[in-house]
């Protein structure tokens, strides 16, 4: 959940608080995807490996933001990374939790620009509350195909490989990532 200091503050100031919040989703990805690889399961640990890139995007997305609308940027330090698991099901379970919290925290961002006026803002974080149904709902199908398969893991690599590839989105067009190539 959000921290009670956020409250208070305006949507390029959350904004901010994010985008360390996305760079450290995406590290713990990396982490889960290490963890699956050296579990050898090679379907899991690639799906892991796909979510970090997305996360490490999303927030490059979002610094992209607020340089276009030429506010102050700085990319500071993460928060902590859990990198043991107890299991591949404890691992997505903790990557469901941290979808969960994200879709609180870009639900918050959604309601700042909206109650604040700052419009730009409301429509720039539409596509991240979108994306985040999909997360939820991914990491949510996921943990429950762990859960039938009832310690089978190939079944769940097969599932992994089956329905689980990323593919683009044709809904609404992603926003620009900073660093990205200027067309």
């Amino acid at each position: 959940m959000p921290d009670i200091d956020e409250a208070d503050e305006s949507f390029p100031d959350l904004l901010r608080t994010q985008i360390r919040h996305g760079f450290t989703t995406a590290q713990q990805y990396l982490a889960a995807a290490v963890y699956f690889d050296s579990r050898r399961l090679p379907q899991l640990a690639g799906h892991a490996y796909d979510r970090s890139r997305e996360h490490y995007g999303n927030s490059l997305r979002m610094v992209q933001y607020l340089l276009d609308r030429d506010l102050p940027v700085q990319i500071g330090g993460l928060d902590e990374i859990e990198s043991t698991f107890e299991s591949p099901r404890g691992a997505v379970a903790s990557l469901l939790e941290i979808e969960q919290v994200r879709s609180a925290r870009i639900s918050d961002l959604a309601h700042t620009a909206r109650t604040s006026g700052d419009y730009l803002g409301e429509r720039f974080i539409g596509w991240f509350l979108a994306d985040q149904v999909k997360n939820v709902a991914g990491m949510s199908t996921l943990l429950a195909v762990i859960d039938r398969a009832d310690g089978q893991l190939f079944d769940v690599e097969e599932f992994v490989a089956r329905e689980t590839r990323p593919r683009p989105r044709t809904d609404i067009p992603a926003p620009k990532m900073a660093g990205a190539a200027k067309n």
